[in-house]
């Protein structure tokens, strides 16, 4: 029988903790070819390169494991290695482990779900996973039991076509995770500004900070409340953004028919 062909990427680069942590949760599920950015790519989104050369290097191969390091984008590693890499089409996109979480405004920034994005449009069960812990030294062990819990659900009961799945870790050992909720997007989102500075040559230039804004901090099925109560937390997001209700009112409404 042939062994899954698992596709892994992410988009804090292919040398990252969180992509060592899901290559060894991946392990026991087939054979894992990796294929990621060079260096850090976080909040590049479904962003593609247009304007210069993409380069591909092999880096390591060994049984069951092939990695590749891509000079491009999360959406540019999953493009290239489904034209160039891969002689038949992935059973299994996993994304991650990112360093943050991606819960509620993220997901529009994510270079972690854009990947997943792009895995989905090539109807490939996709799985973004994300650690509320941004340092580069995160602890990810804890994932590494419950991602297969989740990966294991996933290949029993798969998700519908052209949908991608968001998992995001609270930051906290193993036992002390209450659990694993299915949520749907918190409302929120980043308020940035931008720190004025100068170069040594004199001119301006600015560095942008910000604020996360939780605009329902009451909502107990809303996955950043989720992370932050303790759970780790299990978003469905899919291709199609039509808002289908307002389209309908809109019909009613604006009455271009």
């Amino acid at each position: 029988m042939q062994k899954r062909l698992i596709f892994i990427t992410n988009d804090d680069g292919y040398r990252s903790g969180g992509i060592a942590a899901l290559i060894e949760l991946a392990r026991p599920y087939g054979n894992i070819v990796v294929v990621a950015p060079e260096e850090g790519q976080s909040g590049m989104s479904s962003a593609l390169t247009i304007k210069t050369p993409i380069r591909l290097r092999k880096v390591q191969q060994e049984d069951g494991l092939t990695i590749y390091a891509c000079s491009g984008t999360p959406v540019d590693c999953v493009k290239l290695a489904m034209s160039q890499v891969f002689e038949r089409k992935p059973d299994l996109l996993l994304s991650g482990i990112n360093h943050g979480s991606n819960t509620a405004a993220s997901v529009i920034y994510s270079g972690t779900l854009g990947a997943t994005a792009e895995g989905a449009l090539y109807d490939i069960p996709s799985i973004g996973f994300s650690l509320n812990d941004h340092s580069s030294t995160a602890d990810f062990t804890a994932c590494i039991p419950y991602g297969r819990i989740i990966i294991d659900r996933a290949l029993a009961h798969p998700f519908a076509k052209h949908t991608f799945v968001n998992v995001n870790f609270p930051r906290l050992p193993y036992n002390e995770i209450k659990g694993i909720k299915l949520c749907r997007q918190n409302r929120g989102a980043w308020v940035e500004e931008f720190e004025k500075r100068i170069d040594p040559h004199g001119n301006d230039y600015y560095w942008m900070t910000g604020l996360f804004q939780n605009h329902e901090k009451e909502a107990g099925d809303a996955d950043e409340n989720a992370i932050q109560d303790g759970y780790i937390a299990i978003v469905p997001h899919q291709i199609d953004m039509t808002n289908y209700k307002e389209l309908e009112r809109l019909k009613e409404v604006w009455k271009f028919e």
